[in-house]
């Protein structure tokens, strides 16, 4: 059999280190380490950051990363990502997709986000490739974003989810992370069941060696008495930080050794800032680290925590969790007790859940998981353990592997050569 020719459409790729760039990375190496010709298109290294990397931002770049045959395009990146400016974005890298030389791909993944761009990509696909079977991997549910973050208005909801749903009904199969999404996709958009495919996401961390935790802390300043909750990973409107930053305020005013650290960068990171400065906090920010140094901060914490804007229930699965399950620490959710991120953490059993919004609750939550060190350690130990279980990556890739074979065969069958 030749080799599946798989061409591979998303905004974020590697050496992006945050939100869904390492997954479609991964996907990519995997694929080629799997036998297949896989070419990525995607835009250049610039999230959470909203700035283009140094040594990026040529109008094409081509690279080979992994065996992946790799073409950035450049594209409008907003320096403050406004909903309106965020939509350009994706507007132009689209458009910029669409006009890139394809090729003869056996098959097509678009991964969303980006929407606007993956229904642009999909009307090329519809006009120049129509026979090809084309994958949407949904990493987070748009329509539902706007309405849980309060973003953009009735008007931008209703015509983001007219998008959402023709692009996933038109699609050849539609892969989620979760079986939330998948209950969501065939609910919401009335997407056929058979057509719709759980593959979990996974820790992409690679496995390094256990670091030092005491002298990590000592490098980073903090006390040995001190609880250290620390929140990694886009720093954006969905993760409501200034209730973390409040949470600090608390500490500091009943003097509480609870320190609060905040890893990352994205469009919020300086107005998170900001309130750091206004008044005293025991909130602490770190910006983006490499995997090294990220592992040892999360294996050096007590306490790992998810927060999220009021609200926010069903759009994503904070792709931190993966990451958060492999470093064996008791999780702290600050969210909707309800939603998806909950469920996760409850499914397991790797910590507790306190309600969203509530920065009582926050400092509460993290003081009750380091009450018991033995309790402790075990949520830790149930989280790598659910990790190890449910979402390892070889697994993952296999099933995308197979999935694109099959499309392909059902697809050649269909349209004989």
């Amino acid at each position: 059999m030749q080799p599946l020719r798989t061409l591979v459409f998303g905004l974020n790729f590697p050496p992006e280190a945050t939100g869904i760039s390492p997954y479609t990375g991964a996907l990519a190496v995997g694929l080629a380490e799997r036998g297949h010709r896989v070419r990525s298109v995607v835009a250049h290294p610039h999230y959470p950051a909203w700035k283009i990397d140094a040594g990026y931002g040529q109008w094409i770049r081509r690279e080979n990363v992994g065996g992946v045959a790799v073409e950035r395009l450049r594209h409008y990146v907003p320096k403050r990502p406004s909903t309106v400016l965020r939509a350009l974005s994706e507007i132009t890298f689209g458009v910029r997709q669409v006009w890139t030389r394809w090729g003869r791909p056996s098959a097509i993944v678009a991964v969303s986000p980006a929407l606007l761009s993956s229904a642009l990509v999909r009307l090329r696909a519809l006009a120049t490739h129509r026979r090809t079977p084309f994958v949407i991997w949904v990493q987070d549910l748009y329509g539902l974003g706007i309405v849980e973050t309060g973003q953009g208005g009735r008007v931008a909801a209703r015509v983001v989810r007219a998008i959402e749903q023709w692009l996933l009904r038109s699609a050849s199969a539609v892969v989620v992370i979760h079986d939330r999404f998948a209950d969501r996709v065939h609910a919401d958009f009335q997407v056929p069941r058979e057509r719709i495919v759980v593959v979990r996401n996974w820790t992409h961390l690679p496995s390094m060696p256990i670091a030092d935790a005491a002298e990590v802390r000592r490098s980073y300043g903090w006390a040995s008495d001190e609880i250290i909750v620390v929140h990694t990973g886009n720093m954006g409107i969905k993760q409501g930080l200034h209730h973390v930053v409040d949470a600090g305020r608390l500490a500091h005013q009943r003097g509480e050794r609870v320190r609060f650290v905040l890893v990352g960068d994205g469009s919020q990171r300086d107005e998170v800032q900001r309130r750091i400065r206004a008044a005293p906090t025991t909130a602490q920010l770190i910006a983006p680290l490499d995997d090294q140094a990220f592992a040892d901060v999360l294996r050096a914490a007590d306490v790992l925590l998810v927060n999220e804007l009021p609200g926010v229930a069903e759009m994503a699965v904070p792709s931190k969790l993966t990451s958060y399950f492999d470093a064996g620490r008791p999780i702290l959710a600050a969210t909707d007790a309800t939603g998806i991120t909950a469920r996760e953490v409850a499914a397991a059993e790797a910590g507790i859940t306190v309600p969203a919004g509530d920065p009582e609750q926050i400092l509460v939550g993290a003081k009750q998981l380091c009450e018991d060190s033995e309790d402790s350690m075990r949520l830790g130990a149930n989280g790598r353990r659910y990790k190890q279980t449910f979402l390892e990556e070889a697994a993952a890739i296999d099933r995308f592997d197979s999935l694109l074979t099959d499309l392909t065969a059902v697809a050649a069958a269909k349209y004989p050569a």
